[in-house]
């Protein structure tokens, strides 16, 4: 894997959603590298392993999450290595029980597929269905890793760039947790 500086010169062959992506960080002035891998999509923890080492950074867990009447939905994102357990962001958050969204949700939401789920996914949600919920541990990195709405590239850019241009630009304000990762 090769490393570039922000979005690809020649945008051929990438979907829609990945270049809306690139299109939205590049409106906003956010520098990211960014690496290709469309051989290698990073489905699995392991392969995101790879792309970290590559970017050097942590790419983190994003996870699609809804209560039992699915009316609500909540993106978490939190570091790769932590476990993530149920109970204990439920206990946070006031939900009696969370569960993982169906993909219909976060196609209708997010314009998003299945091992491709970002924060980037947010800049779709024009209605603001889905709360974003951020781990603490991800805000003390320097540097924030995630895919642009496709798992055959990854990018990484400074955390604060997430935190004072990306999410004011949403209208976002995250719920910030302490996930230990434990019951």
């Amino acid at each position: 894997m090769e490393l570039f500086q922000g979005s690809p010169a020649d945008m051929d062959g990438r979907s829609d959603r990945e270049i809306r992506a690139y299109r939205f960080l590049d409106s906003l002035g956010v520098p990211f590298i960014r690496t290709d891998h469309p051989d290698q999509p990073a489905a699995s923890m392991e392969v995101c392993d790879a792309v970290d080492s590559v970017l050097d950074v942590r790419i983190c867990k994003n996870l699609f999450l809804c209560n039992r009447q699915k009316t609500k939905f909540y993106l978490l994102i939190m570091p790769g290595d932590k476990p993530f357990k149920t109970k204990e962001l439920s206990g946070q958050m006031g939900i009696s029980r969370l569960s993982f969204a169906e993909e219909q949700y976060m196609e209708k939401f997010l314009d998003i597929h299945p091992g491709s789920v970002s924060v980037l996914g947010l800049m779709n949600d024009k209605d603001h269905n889905v709360t974003l919920i951020i781990d603490e541990d991800v805000l003390k990195e320097e540097q924030f890793g995630c895919h642009p709405c496709e798992n055959t590239s990854s990018i990484r850019f400074e955390t604060k760039e997430l935190m004072e241009k990306i999410l004011p630009a949403l209208e976002i304000k995250p719920v910030i947790v302490h996930l230990e990762g434990r019951e």
